[in-house]
């Protein structure tokens, strides 16, 4: 089983990267493979609403989003991480989920557990958190939750890890996960498969 976290900081070991290393290491200990998956600095264009994916199922923009996906097919669950930006995600890391989840999310996503963690120095972590959320509710995902909302606060790696209470709700959502993918795991082994998907019923409310 493998984890994939995504680090939506443009910080390479920012922040952000604290929160997802410390639940990286707790789904280790479980025997979990994890990925670091790095969105970096480069620029990520917007959804162009081109309908390319519909025809091909991938992205007609050849950058990023189209190699997150391919390494997603094969992973069984997913960790979002972004930075707090004007009580919301950062642009990076809504451009590329806009995209990855609009062009994949039926055949890569549905059924795998998935949760969001976000950080900031003091307020709009909810809003973010929200945000983040409404992508897994969307793709028909698990989503793996906490003690508490998923969120650390501080405005470098050492004070992330001062936030005591932030740490053990990323140890936590570590473990949740980790039980999860388990249990999921189990079930599948026990011929429990996901139901089958009705085809997709589209209303424009427009008379």
């Amino acid at each position: 089983m493998q984890v994939i976290l995504i680090n939506g900081s443009p910080n390479r070991e920012g922040c952000t990267y604290t929160a997802l290393s410390i639940i990286e290491d707790e789904l280790n200990a479980a025997g979990i493979e994890t990925q670091m998956f790095q969105l970096g600095t480069e620029a990520i264009a917007g959804c162009r609403d081109c309908g390319y994916c519909f025809e091909h199922g991938t992205c007609a923009i050849g950058d990023i989003v189209n190699e997150f996906t391919e390494l997603a097919t094969d992973a069984d669950g997913f960790i979002f991480g972004s930075p707090v930006h004007y009580a919301s995600a950062g642009g990076s890391i809504t451009a590329f989920m806009d995209r990855v989840f609009f062009s994949a999310r039926r055949r890569v996503f549905r059924g795998k557990p998935a949760a969001a963690v976000v950080s900031c120095r003091r307020g709009g972590s909810t809003a973010a958190l929200d945000q983040l959320g409404k992508y897994f509710a969307i793709s028909q995902m698990p989503v793996v939750s906490s003690q508490y909302w998923n969120m650390i606060h501080g405005m470098s790696p050492d004070e992330v890890r001062q936030d005591l209470e932030g740490v053990q709700i990323m140890r936590t959502l570590g473990k949740n996960m980790a039980w999860l993918l388990r249990c999921i795991n189990a079930g599948k082994a026990a011929g429990i498969e996901l139901p089958l998907s009705e085809r997709v019923t589209f209303t424009n409310f427009i008379r």
